[in-house]
């Protein structure tokens, strides 16, 4: 038998080696580290919260990766991001990048986007003053309402509601007002606005810090879960605001949506695994930046719909849980 196949194959082996001697620095110089910008939420809110912890951790891990935090509008102006390339990552609400991933509604084509994990699940919340009239969905016809800040997930579901609700148009129209948060609890003490939609965490410190000053009412949301489920897919979920959250007396049905860790697709599986490798590792750290109720479940880290899995999340997956 010639010999020709294994000098070959040693020739190969040797040049295989030295390059990766020469990309990782055969002189004992540290591999170069990749920047990765995320693209996050407003400052003081739970994206931009997660964003900060994750570039902390990683910075902590001492692998070849750095997270650099962007402050932005949330999901819509994320994905915006993703698209023109000004974000490495983002996060954003299920539903939104479901949009982005089809070309859907406010993405007049389909975007480059990929997920690398469902992080947690948000609730809805609709809030009005205990003491005020409303007490249903319906009632909110003619009144103003805080429904999310421009170019956030809350916005979108704020609308997909009403609209569900038979108060997206017409003279039964709810009058949405473009607020964040911040901007939303101080509308509903002063009285400016009559309900308050917030998208997050159980609970949310800036709802339970309102609670204690005002009497609230939580209208339940599950009964549109359906109408939303026809329409944009099982990206909508009935789930529950517990008794114990914000001083309920009993649990209110509302809807839930995921939030997405993505990518855009053309970063590399590289360092998509050592990133989602930090993210497990740390997971009940990055989330008690955000919010007390919200968990990373690894088993349902996957079901990111129709957002496509990154190949390097894929490799990841396989690679912890075959």
């Amino acid at each position: 038998m010639s010999s020709e196949p294994w000098s070959r194959r040693r020739a190969v082996g040797a040049a295989a080696g030295a390059l990766a001697l020469a990309l990782s620095g055969c002189s004992g110089e540290s591999a170069p580290v990749r920047r990765l910008r995320i693209a996050t939420g407003p400052e003081g809110g739970p994206y931009n919260a997660f964003g900060q912890a994750l570039a902390r951790a990683v910075a902590a891990s001492g692998g070849p990766l750095e997270v650099v935090p962007v402050s932005t509008s949330a999901s819509v102006d994320n994905l915006r991001r993703l698209e023109d390339g000004s974000a490495d990552l983002a996060l954003a609400m299920a539903d939104v990048a479901e949009d982005a991933a089809l070309g859907r509604e406010r993405f007049s084509r389909p975007a480059a986007v990929t997920a690398l994990a469902r992080i947690y699940v948000n609730h809805t919340h609709l809030l009005v003053p205990a003491d005020g009239p409303v007490r249903a969905v319906g009632q909110l016809a003619g009144r103003p309402v805080a429904a999310g800040a421009a170019g956030s997930g809350v916005q979108v579901l704020a609308g997909r509601v009403l609209t569900a609700a038979g108060l997206g148009e017409g003279p039964s129209q709810a009058h949405e007002r473009q607020l964040g948060l911040t901007e939303s609890t101080r509308a509903l003490r002063a009285g400016t606005v009559d309900a308050l939609f917030w998208s997050g965490g159980v609970p949310t410190p800036a709802l339970s810090a309102l609670a204690g000053e005002l009497p609230l009412r939580f209208l339940p949301l599950d009964g549109y879960v359906g109408a939303l489920r026809e329409r944009y897919g099982p990206v909508y979920a009935a789930v529950t605001l517990p008794a114990s959250a914000y001083g309920l007396t009993e649990p209110v049905g509302t809807i839930g949506v995921g939030n997405y860790l993505l990518a855009r697709d053309d970063v590399p599986a590289s360092a998509v695994r050592p990133l989602l490798r930090v993210v497990f590792d740390r997971r009940h750290d990055l989330l008690r930046e955000v919010t007390a109720g919200a968990r990373l479940e690894p088993r349902f880290a996957v079901s990111t719909g129709k957002v496509p899995l990154h190949p390097g999340a894929v490799a990841y997956y396989r690679s912890v849980y075959g």
